[in-house]
């Protein structure tokens, strides 16, 4: 007997991935949406939902959307962006309106905690209890799994936007539109090009602003080793994945950050297997939108 069909929506910050599958061994189709504006977006998300409710039907909707958003499912804005950068999409109601829509269970999270999900349940994570996610792209976004589910309290976990230790003399202000110097404003892909000049896909692995991004994100591996008490640290993202001399880089200055304390004397033993790339790749992202749908068949 098959298991559930779950339909997956990645909501991206430039593209939508839609997916309906069951897992990575059963994808049934995939379509990609351009993200613009929401009265373009979603009804072309809806076209593609009703033509597989059509074709094959499905019994769960898996919602992973970049944030901010609304994760209280006792908020009467539940299932909506909030105060995003993203031009046009502050306070648009995204699943309330599909889950009206398609009357299948419903799960809305942040795609990074959908991603996390994912590796928990068929990649990086596997068997672990408790772990991190970490994308590195345009923005930095992490998912915190603990005790096998997304860190909930007063809305979701927005990590990226720690603050941290600078390199001793770097002074420049930083990207972020709202910190200035968090880690997304140092680390993300964003930042790299506005303190260089460059996209950061061009410019070479000994290039100096390298030691500057593994520095924060080694920071933010840091506060997360002291709070979230992950098992495991998983690190993707194009940033991460175009630039593979910063895992190296961000390894060493956490075991130095660390100094032994707490779990440090473990985690510099293992640190090769305790931060590492996550094992889906770049489908993280699309199955973490089938691993939310699973949670909310479950």
């Amino acid at each position: 007997m098959n298991a559930p069909l779950i339909a997956g929506i990645e909501l991206g910050g430039t593209k939508i991935v839609c997916v309906l599958a069951s897992g990575p061994d059963r994808v049934i189709d995939e379509a990609r949406v351009p993200t613009t504006t929401p009265e373009e977006t979603l009804p072309a998300i809806e076209a593609v939902l009703d033509g597989w409710r059509c074709d094959h039907g499905f019994d769960a909707l898996g919602l992973g959307s970049f944030g901010p958003i609304d994760v209280d499912p006792a908020s009467p804005t539940w299932g909506s962006i909030t105060s995003t950068p993203k031009p046009g999409w502050s306070h648009v109601d995204v699943a309330r309106r599909l889950r009206g829509r398609y009357e299948v269970p419903t799960a809305f999270d942040t795609d990074v905690s959908g991603a996390a999900l994912a590796e928990g349940r068929w990649g990086g994570a596997q068997g672990l209890e408790s772990f991190c996610y970490i994308t590195v792209g345009t923005g930095v976004g992490v998912g915190v799994v603990s005790s096998g589910k997304p860190a909930r309290g007063l809305g979701h976990v927005e990590a990226g936007h720690l603050r941290v230790g600078r390199v001793a003399g770097d002074d420049w202000a930083g990207a972020c539109i709202y910190h200035g110097d968090c880690v997304e404003g140092l680390a993300s892909g964003f930042a790299v090009e506005k303190r260089t000049g460059r996209r950061g896909e061009t410019i070479g692995g000994d290039d100096p602003v390298w030691p500057l991004v593994a520095h924060a994100l080694a920071g933010l591996c840091h506060n997360l080793v002291l709070t979230a008490l992950p098992q495991r640290i998983l690190i993707g993202g194009s940033v991460a994945n175009h630039q593979p001399q910063i895992l190296p880089m961000l390894r060493a200055r956490l075991v130095e950050s660390l100094a032994g304390y707490a779990q440090g004397e473990r985690i510099a033993d293992e640190i090769d297997t305790f931060v590492t790339s996550p094992a889906l790749s770049d489908q993280a992202g699309p199955l973490g939108s089938i691993a939310l749908g699973m949670e909310a068949l479950a």
